[in-house]
């Protein structure tokens, strides 16, 4: 029998086209697969086992027709454990299962917990952006979002609660998990202010965190009337309503945490003008905060360049699907702070995927 390293370099080279059309193709059975682990709960029922979960175990605590139990679920958790999100192990010759560092942020109760904001992403609302894109090439629609919901993204959201419950949820779980690794590794950011505001803050995560970890910093949450509805303050921690292209208040300093790239270069242009006029000069102290992505800049990001580069690009797609957006290269970056009337910027590459910039008038 002729085996495949037989076969000719023609043959293998379209074979292997094949599968590689195949694997895009089927990309989107491993973002299901996680979703459909969400919703059943696995990884906190393997948590809440307390030590590794063998398969009859599993089936047999999750909420399911125990029809569809054993083989199905074996099949969707080794496409799971194939992912890096739990970890397959023999308990008494069956098959066992136990938590990654990855699958403890799906975890409800963990306060990093990314559940919310996977939720957000894999929705339908967002999904239908991405079934509507080739339509918007040819029509005058502003995003993709648009062509598939007939009002763009924060329009949308701002007349549409559930989902815009499940945004500010997604974004505030974010946040928690930017601000856990800031906090503690980038304190530096925040020394010198005595005020502080959060532009498209949400609901306030990023600003409390501020402010509970630096009191002296009066900080400000500032976005629209519906987003910021029914939020309370506290000490140092206040509410403000509002439009980031009309005006901003007055600070020390403005945080734009993943706000710039939802937008395009004229409207960036005219966010970070606002900004300045709300910030006193450089000698006096007066920064702009930015988190958000410096795209494909090796000398800035470590860790899996590939895998980063994927992540990104990916991501540079959603805000063309769903904002009017995209993701910047450093060179992008200084060109819009140049021409918003900025004089420098330091970019501080301690956010994985993401970069801080300050970013100086």
């Amino acid at each position: 029998m002729a085996s495949y390293d037989n076969i000719g370099d023609e043959a293998r080279e379209v074979l292997a086209a094949q599968a590689h059309i195949w694997n895009h193709t089927f990309n989107y059975i491993s973002s299901m697969s996680l979703k459909c682990a969400i919703q059943l709960g696995i990884p906190d029922i393997i948590h809440s086992h307390g030590r590794p979960m063998m398969l009859s175990d599993l089936v047999n605590a999750l909420p399911i027709n125990k029809a569809k139990g054993q083989e199905c679920i074996y099949r969707l958790m080794s496409i799971l454990v194939h992912g890096g999100f739990f970890i397959q192990t023999k308990i008494n010759d069956e098959e066992g299962y136990l938590l990654t560092p990855t699958s403890r942020l799906l975890l409800k109760d963990e306060p990093l917990s990314l559940v919310p904001f996977v939720q957000m992403q894999l929705d339908p609302i967002i999904m239908d952006s991405s079934h509507s894109l080739s339509e918007w090439f040819k029509n005058s629609d502003s995003t993709p979002f648009e062509t598939a919901h007939g009002k763009p993204f924060f329009e949308y959201a701002g007349v549409e609660s559930r989902f815009n419950h499940l945004f500010n949820e997604a974004m505030a779980s974010d946040a928690r998990l930017v601000m856990s690794v800031l906090i503690k590794n980038g304190k530096g950011v925040f020394e010198g202010l005595n005020s502080l505001v959060d532009v498209g803050g949400g609901t306030g995560t990023v600003a409390k965190a501020i402010a509970h970890a630096f009191p002296e910093i009066a900080c400000i949450v500032f976005d629209l009337p519906h987003v910021i509805e029914g939020c309370e303050g506290s000490k140092n921690l206040s509410y403000v309503a509002g439009d980031m292209f009309k005006s901003i208040p007055s600070a020390d300093a403005i945080l734009l945490k993943w706000i710039l790239h939802d937008w395009s270069d004229e409207d960036c242009i005219k966010i970070l003008k606002k900004c300045k006029e709300a910030i006193p000069s450089k000698e006096n102290g007066g920064r702009l905060i930015i988190i958000d992505m410096v795209l494909m800049d090796h000398n800035l990001q470590k860790g899996d360049h590939k895998s980063y580069e994927l992540t990104q690009l990916s991501i540079d797609m959603l805000m063309m699907a769903v904002a009017s957006g995209k993701e910047r290269s450093q060179e992008d970056w200084a060109k819009l702070f140049s021409d918003a009337g900025f004089s420098d910027y330091k970019i501080i590459p301690i956010l994985g995927l993401r970069s801080i910039i300050e970013v100086y008038p």
